[in-house]
């Protein structure tokens, strides 16, 4: 996937803000109409809503950004809207500690105004990272369009897809391949569940990368995993029926304990 440039993620962080100003605009109404009525019905003080209040704007400033990007694929409305996503270097979906960590370091990449510290840190990052992308080790890249077929049956995600998908009938009767595929119980044994979220994150998106990509990053895997674990590649199989095998095992490892 390609990196997101400054213009995208510009695009995204204005929808967002207009959402999110949206948001905080109806909890000032909300709270300007409620406040006369604090004191004489609940016998609070105005001080008291006004805590409740201030909590609330930094639940829905800190909250929507994370929130979204954690539960949400690595995306918010304005991310959706400009077409981009968060993810991990690695190239796994993000989780909600890496969410928290490059949305706590979001104040650093605002200042002085409107991320002047993090649209520099972009222009200056080999991979468009801001601060809080440093932090948290992610990336903000491109979603790639999914074609949709002009007939009437239903197709393929995306048109590279029939480049892997055989067309001979017989096959559908036929195992996968990496299910014929062995590999060392040991050796798996020195891989954690780390490793099958990178393997998993890089099926959920290989289809939808062009062909060169997606074959650089699955031997970068490949030969992250071998160096960890000291396996090899059989002979006659692919790097990625090697990483299906290696995803395969290790599902079964995970659900026999």
């Amino acid at each position: 996937m390609a990196v997101a440039g400054l213009g995208s993620r510009f695009v995204a962080v204005l929808v967002d803000h207009l959402l999110w100003g949206g948001g905080f605009l109806v909890l000032t109404l909300l709270s300007l109409a409620i406040l006369p009525w604090i004191h004489v019905l609940g016998g609070l003080s105005p001080a008291w809503w006004m805590g409740v209040f201030l909590v609330a704007v930094f639940l829905i400033q800190w909250g929507y950004f994370t929130l979204f990007e954690a539960f949400w694929n690595g995306r918010t409305p304005g991310k959706r809207a400009a077409k981009i996503r968060v993810i991990h270097r690695s190239g796994r979906a993000i989780g909600f500690i890496e969410a928290l960590a490059r949305n706590l370091v979001r104040v650093v990449d605002y200042l002085p105004g409107f991320y002047a510290v993090g649209a520099i840190a972009i222009f200056c990052s080999r991979q468009h990272q801001r601060l809080g992308d440093l932090a948290a080790g992610t990336l903000v890249v491109r979603d790639r369009e999914i074609e949709t077929p002009h007939w009437g049956e239903s197709g393929s995600r995306t048109f590279t897809a029939a480049a892997f998908t055989s067309v001979a009938p017989a096959a559908s009767f036929m195992a996968p391949p990496h299910l014929g595929v062995s590999l060392s119980t040991a050796a798996l044994d020195k891989l954690s569940g780390a490793d099958l979220e990178v393997l998993e994150g890089f099926f959920a998106r290989r289809l939808d990368m062009d062909l060169n990509t997606r074959a650089a990053l699955a031997e970068r895997i490949a030969m992250a995993l071998r160096a960890k674990s000291g396996l090899e590649i059989p002979a006659g199989i692919s790097v990625e029926t090697f990483l299906e095998a290696i995803a395969h095992q290790l599902r079964e490892v995970s659900r026999l304990r």
